[in-house]
């Protein structure tokens, strides 16, 4: 099998997406880059397209360093618009489709945009908070229009077809995007991402997955995230590879697409591969192309998953602000690591409160630092009090707990935000789901903390039962007695047909711990139910 040029190949200079494109055109001009349902789109085709949509961004005044949001759905012009706003060295600012009211008012202002492309569906929800979107002086509507958007200038989206203009030279220092937080802590912070930063999250995907050129990779993750549009999309550039542009996520559907398109990778999320696990077997579950797949956390039947669908699985650890700096290779040593450090692009270190490293298997956060330029984010859209923060010290906090065994695995144990103190015992929510979705009857659950009477914090836990199934919490708790300390074990239990998550999966426990104790929350303490030490 013919290898494609490998990612490294790219000089430090060269970690720009026009260096990307330029040398796609060069070695595969024809060569399919999306793969969608119904169309196909090559290298060449997205160059003239996006040549001619930096014509018409361009005549509406957007030039170098200016901002422009998108919020639309899939599609080829969603990429194209990407590359042009690389053509222009202007800023692309992508945005959640799912937004409405003061979040999306928020993301508007606070990214000091003018212009905005947005598909049709969502106008009515930016007119109801126009007044709140300072700044903001055209809408680019993709679709037909029937709602105007008060003191706004609405164009067509067939008017940015233009003349061609020539393509601004790019450093990997520029910055790409700005890509606001998926909002599982709260409201959303804007991080800016150079197109080194970028260029960097994309090749680490390459790595794990051990990408091709001959590749087709399917990842049904959305483009208005980091890892829909680079994990996947300018992964599958920066390899030569082909990706596939999916809808969303079904986990009914996600084998059959991939049978469809001959995927040979994917990359899925945790919670997307409990889904697909948790379906009932079939007998053609092992006849399908993937060889290579992206788990990313692991979940703990990963090892019947990679027999039952035969494939190979890696996994990683990271974000937004600091990429990945941990992978594991497709030899897993058990099913709860995030892999090892990539120490010839990473510093990693596990320390305490103080910044001071913890020793091998004490949880800490993880600290980070790149070992080349513009391999991280540039910081805090406008929040250069919270940069200097997230920086302190000089390695970036990523708010994340992990732990080091002596051989070098790493373990993700909780977000900060997300861990438990309760009676002077720290308690990872993670650690609390996993035994709870062990339960048979159980499809997923989401356990955080709530205030406590006499001080620190109760565990409290809402889990969804599998379809066809009912969860009684007397027999819940006893199954947990049974594979958890005594203090671990959740004293509220809710029960719920969905959890509140984002369009990638992430199940949002700001939501959750807002609420806290309602109504229909079952209290094990009024219950009368005890435990032993």
């Amino acid at each position: 099998m013919a290898q494609p040029p490998a990612a490294d190949c790219f000089e430090d200079s060269e970690r720009t997406l026009a260096h990307v494109l330029a040398r796609r055109l060069r070695d595969r001009p024809d060569q399919a880059w999306i793969r969608g349902d119904d169309a196909v789109f090559t290298y060449r085709d997205a160059d003239r397209l996006a040549a001619e949509l930096a014509g018409g961004l361009a005549a509406l005044g957007v030039s170098r360093g200016d901002t422009v949001l998108l919020m639309l759905e899939d599609c080829i012009e969603f990429v194209a618009l990407w590359c042009a706003l690389g053509r222009l060295a202007a800023i692309e600012v992508p945005v959640n489709r799912h937004y409405r009211g003061s979040l999306l008012a928020h993301v508007v202002s606070d990214s000091a945009a003018s212009v905005i492309v947005i598909d049709a569906e969502y106008l009515p929800r930016l007119a109801e908070v126009a007044d709140a979107c300072g700044g903001l002086a055209t809408v680019v509507v993709r679709g037909e229009a029937e709602t105007v958007v008060g003191g706004l200038r609405v164009v067509p989206f067939a008017r940015l077809a233009a003349a061609p203009v020539a393509a601004a030279a790019l450093q990997p220092w520029d910055l790409a995007a700005v890509m606001y937080t998926s909002g599982t802590t709260g409201a959303s912070k804007g991080v800016a991402v150079t197109h080194g930063h970028a260029f960097e999250y994309a090749r680490g995907v390459i790595d794990m997955l051990a990408m091709r050129a001959s590749d087709v990779y399917y990842a049904p993750l959305p483009l208005f995230h980091i890892a829909g549009q680079w994990a996947v999309v300018y992964a599958a550039a920066i390899a030569g590879a082909t990706a596939v542009l999916a809808d969303s996520f079904s986990p009914r559907q996600f084998w059959e697409r991939a049978r469809r398109h001959g995927a040979t990778c994917a990359f899925v999320l945790g919670a997307m591969a409990n889904l697909l696990h948790r379906q009932p077997p079939l007998p053609e579950d092992a006849d399908n192309p993937l060889e290579r797949l992206l788990m990313v956390p692991l979940i703990d039947e990963v090892e019947e998953f990679k027999r039952r669908f035969r494939l190979l699985v890696s996994t990683t650890w990271g974000g937004t602000e600091m990429n990945c700096p941990t992978r594991s290779g497709f030899d897993l040593p058990d099913a709860r690591t995030c892999g090892r450090l990539d120490e010839r692009r990473y510093e990693l270190r596990i320390v305490d409160a103080n910044d001071c490293e913890v020793p091998d298997g004490t949880p800490g956060e993880a600290v980070v630092r790149p070992r080349k330029p513009w391999m991280v984010m540039d910081g805090y859209w406008r929040r250069p009090d919270v940069t200097v923060r997230a920086w302190r010290n000089l390695w970036l906090h990523t708010g994340d707990i992990l732990s080091r065994d002596p051989h070098g695995n790493y373990y993700f144990v909780d977000r900060s935000k997300d861990a438990i103190r309760r009676r002077g015992e720290n308690i990872s929510s993670m650690e609390v789901e996993r035994e709870i979705n062990a339960h048979p009857d159980v499809l997923e659950s989401a356990a955080f903390p709530v205030a406590a009477e006499l001080g620190e914090q109760e565990v409290m836990a809402v889990v969804v039962p599998r379809p066809g199934c009912r969860v009684v919490p007397e027999a819940l708790t006893r199954f947990l007695v049974a594979r958890m300390a005594y203090f671990m074990v959740p004293r509220y239990l809710e029960f719920a047909d969905t959890l509140p998550k984002t369009p990638t999966g992430k199940i949002q426990k700001f939501a959750l711990r807002e609420r806290g104790v309602t109504a229909v929350t079952w209290d094990r303490v009024q219950a009368g139910v005890t435990l032993k030490r």
